[in-house]
């Protein structure tokens, strides 16, 4: 991405669309560094979820009538959307779920329960999202199979000679996070997949932190599985999507019953309807798909490469920022392509959360605490660290914010 790209990005209209960045506490702006944890919302987002309920709410797959045809049209028309948006087949390998964590879970328990045992291996990361980490955990525990971790280095980077050490014949699934939630790291995903097809494993992508800002194109990693959430990437709460290879998807069983996902129901047994529908029981989120196919136009409009190049720049200058202050620590890799928006850190002699605290009475948000990864935080000896992370409508000068917050917690524990 060119300079002349970058700054062709108009922040400042881009947050006309967030009015609660104009939200004040105590005379001061809002300044919302929390972004790894929901972005906020723009008005076509919301301004799309109050259209649907004020003009076509009603259910899917259930009416012949008009409203019901217009809700179900725009149900599975969101299915082919976030398929486009993320370079898969079509709608048959796209499963809405509430998140990334259901997710896990739906792949964990339909294809889990069923195809690990005794003889198995689930290998995942050192940085795991709990999403991921308990899941699996859980899951080793339920059918006998080994859970091994591959080592996070001293920089913050997966140690790929130990992957290709854990990941071997036995292998059965592998699970990794394509960006860091607290270190910020990239990881090689595509580097990850083929070293598991390798062992004939599959693949799991948790990608949460990485579809809101960067493209990403299944096809081309390779993933057996990945996921991610609406409310990382402009939309809302309470939706994420399962991408999955229709082959696997096909053979699975599901995981929660109920209507809306049977072909045939008897007194003796029931048959599945086709993918997606087969994963998707009872009423479904059908605002908040219809909000995703909007956050989804929105970025694209603003063109998901200007995105990342804008969040880079934003961490880039956190991080110089950041670096220059010698009783910060910073956790993770050095900007550039292997990190992301976020930047993990502790202030020398101020616990995370009362730097946190301190912040807010700033009304500067940032998140502070183990960020869902505890056995990280374990490993980085420290008990949780303060998180700023950063969307298309943060500023520099919201970094200066930051900055100056930091100065006024260091004086008053000093």
């Amino acid at each position: 991405m060119s300079q002349q790209n970058l700054e062709s990005l108009d922040v400042e209209a881009i947050r006309e669309e967030f009015p609660i960045l104009e939200r004040e506490f105590d005379g001061e702006q809002v300044v919302y560094l929390d972004n790894a944890a929901t972005t906020q919302t723009p008005d076509p987002v919301v301004d799309a979820m109050s259209d649907y309920y004020r003009e076509y709410n009603a259910n899917v797959h259930r009416g012949i009538h008009h409203l019901s045809q217009e809700a179900s049209i725009a149900y599975e028309e969101a299915h082919d959307r976030v398929a486009d948006f993320i370079g898969a087949a079509g709608r048959e390998e796209i499963i809405f779920t509430k998140n990334t964590t259901e997710a896990e879970n739906l792949v964990a328990y339909a294809w889990g329960l069923n195809e690990l045992g005794p003889d198995d291996e689930i290998v995942l990361t050192e940085m795991e999202h709990h999403a991921s980490l308990v899941t699996w955990q859980q899951i080793g525990k339920q059918t006998g199979a080994d859970v091994e971790y591959i080592r996070v280095t001293e920089d913050g980077r997966l140690d790929m000679d130990h992957a290709r050490e854990l990941i071997t014949d036995d292998t059965a699934m592998l699970s990794a996070v394509h960006v860091s939630n607290t270190l910020g790291t990239v990881n090689p995903v595509s580097e990850l997949v083929d070293i598991a097809h390798e062992h004939d494993a599959l693949a799991f992508i948790d990608g949460a932190q990485a579809v809101p800002n960067r493209p990403v194109d299944v096809d081309a990693i390779d993933a057996d599985f990945y996921a991610f959430s609406g409310h990382k990437m402009a939309g809302p709460t309470g939706i994420g999507a399962l991408y999955g290879k229709q082959e696997l998807l096909e053979e699975m069983q599901p995981y929660l019953y109920g209507g809306g996902m049977i072909r045939k129901v008897t007194f003796e047994d029931s048959t599945w309807d086709e993918l997606p529908w087969k994963f998707e029981p009872g009423t479904p989120q059908i605002a908040e798909a219809v909000g995703l196919v909007a956050a989804i136009d929105w970025l694209e409009e603003i063109g998901m490469d200007r995105v990342q190049a804008h969040e880079e720049e934003i961490t880039r200058y956190a991080y110089e920022q950041l670096t220059a202050e010698p009783d910060v620590e910073i956790y993770g890799p050095e900007p550039g392509s292997e990190r992301a928006g976020l930047v993990g850190f502790n202030v020398e002699g101020v616990h995370a959360h009362d730097l946190a605290s301190i912040m807010n009475d700033h009304t500067v948000a940032i998140r502070a605490g183990d960020h869902c990864t505890q056995p990280l935080h374990d490993k980085l000896g420290v008990a949780a660290s303060a998180r700023a992370s950063f969307y298309v409508y943060n500023t520099k000068d919201e970094v200066d914010k930051l900055v100056a917050a930091i100065d006024d917690a260091r004086q008053l524990f000093a």
